[in-house]
């Protein structure tokens, strides 16, 4: 057995998720010896608003992929809201149930710091990027570059939780011809402000959720019409006027794209929105999970713990699809908190166990076939990790919520954020807000006047 006096936690990202893990470690009142390194100079990751694409203030790929005046696209009640700090308590009164990026921003900043008895920035190390992360002798050498100081350097740690996410390397598939259009090509990635678009003929690749928004985005800020191409099966969805869903792209003109069902469309730009890649560039390769993503990454017990190398010690947080977002990885933080420091009561198991559950859960992954397959999914696996850590279950309410949600934007994708949740812990509705269409201010004093 490890000596626990020797435990020294490296957590790479100041975001959401390597926030929870801070967080989870200072509630337990047990924080051991823990460095988080973050490459921008604040915490909240993705949260983190930048005008910049390509490169950062570093010269560094950059990592948000926040795009001006977004709002939520799911309820704060189903996936934000914590159990132990809620949005009533952060800002002193109820607020509307689709929350723009700086409301919710300043939520999660108010957990970090009003909800936390510990000053969790004294664990962070900002402008430091991690370079490299190599197993050896039974423990994990990181080197990190000090940005600030301008220094390079390797630490020695017993384990290493990876929160740096998923959202940052885009999955941009090539296109016959692509190269022949003479448009724009973008990744959403890089998509910034819809301003720019209005006025123009704009191609989506991708029906996704995020897809969805940027289409209702370019449409309220004036693009002259959207078209999303979807490659599987079409939404289903009902568009306002001026967007439309046609099959998948198959080749590109000067100005034009071709779809599978002989269709063709006059476009300016297109705007890939396919994902990201589960891209840990940073890690050596026998630490790495597979670049494809999904709700289960294979080989991670309990969707954390990474079994393939790094001797049971190596975590993984945020790095799946999600539907759940903030209480998933705070749920899973305290999971990987207590695994750790060695206070869960039916862990470790066997490797040979440990295998047996992922097959339990990936097998189950591969015959999902709607968003509430989904949801119960996650569900299921939160549920099984809230009676292993003693979180809160009340986070499992959220269900219906998403059940409400799902329904919802199939009666009207463009205002479905009309809709008032009630917070599943406090029992408080939230307050109606102006529809989302007509809503082009997004700043936290306008939204609190809601």
């Amino acid at each position: 057995m490890e000596n626990k006096d020797k435990t020294r936690v490296c957590v790479i990202g100041a975001g959401p998720a390597g926030m929870s893990v801070l967080y989870q470690f200072a509630k337990l009142g047990k924080i051991p010896n823990i460095v988080c390194y973050e490459k921008q100079s604040t915490w909240g990751g993705i949260w983190n608003y930048t005008w910049r694409t390509g490169l950062d203030h570093n010269n560094e790929p950059c990592h948000s992929s926040l795009y001006k005046d977004l709002w939520t696209n799911a309820p704060k009640e189903a996936n934000i809201e914590f159990p132990d700090y809620t949005f009533e308590k952060h800002f002193g009164k109820p607020v509307p149930s689709y929350p723009p990026a700086p409301a919710v921003r300043d939520y999660l900043q108010g957990r970090w710091t009003n909800a936390c008895s510990s000053d969790l920035k004294q664990f962070i190390q900002f402008n430091t990027i991690v370079r490299f992360v190599k197993f050896e002798n039974n423990n994990f050498v990181v080197t990190i570059d000090d940005r600030k100081k301008k220094v390079t350097s390797q630490e020695v740690f017993s384990h290493v939780v990876v929160c740096s996410g998923v959202f940052n390397y885009p999955n941009q598939p090539e296109v016959p011809d692509i190269i022949k259009f003479e448009g724009r090509v973008m990744h959403s990635h890089n998509f910034r402000n819809a301003i720019e678009f209005k006025g123009q003929t704009v191609l989506i690749i991708g029906s996704n959720f995020s897809g969805e928004d940027v289409a209702l985005h370019c449409l309220k800020y004036g693009a002259k019409h959207i078209y999303i191409s979807w490659r599987t099966q079409p939404t289903g969805l009902k568009w306002p006027k001026g967007i439309e869903e046609r099959p998948e792209v198959i080749r590109f003109g000067e100005n034009n794209a071709y779809f599978k069902d002989g269709s063709k469309a006059v476009i300016d730009v297109v705007i890939f929105s396919t994902g990201f890649r589960n891209h840990f560039p940073y890690l050596d390769a026998n630490l790495r999970i597979t670049e494809d993503t999904s709700l289960y990454p294979d080989g991670l017990y309990k969707a954390t713990l990474f079994l393939n190398g790094g001797n049971n010690k190596l975590f993984y947080i945020g790095a799946q699809q999600q539907l759940y977002t903030m209480t998933y990885f705070d749920c899973i933080a305290s999971w990987v908190c207590r695994y750790i420091i060695r206070e869960l009561a039916d862990e470790p198991k066997s490797g040979e166990e440990m295998k047996r559950d992922v097959t339990k859960w990936t097998s189950r992954e591969a015959k999902l076939a709607s968003v509430k397959d989904k949801v119960d999914f996650q569900a299921d696996l939160l549920a099984e990790i809230c009676s292993s850590s003693g979180y809160d279950k009340s986070i499992l309410k959220a269900v219906s919520l998403f059940d409400d949600l799902i329904r919802h934007r199939k009666e009207d994708i463009s205002d479905f954020r009309r809709h008032q949740f009630r917070s599943i812990y406090t029992g408080s509705l939230a307050p109606t807000q102006k529809p989302y269409m007509k809503m082009f201010d997004d700043t936290l004093e306008t939204f609190l006047k809601c």
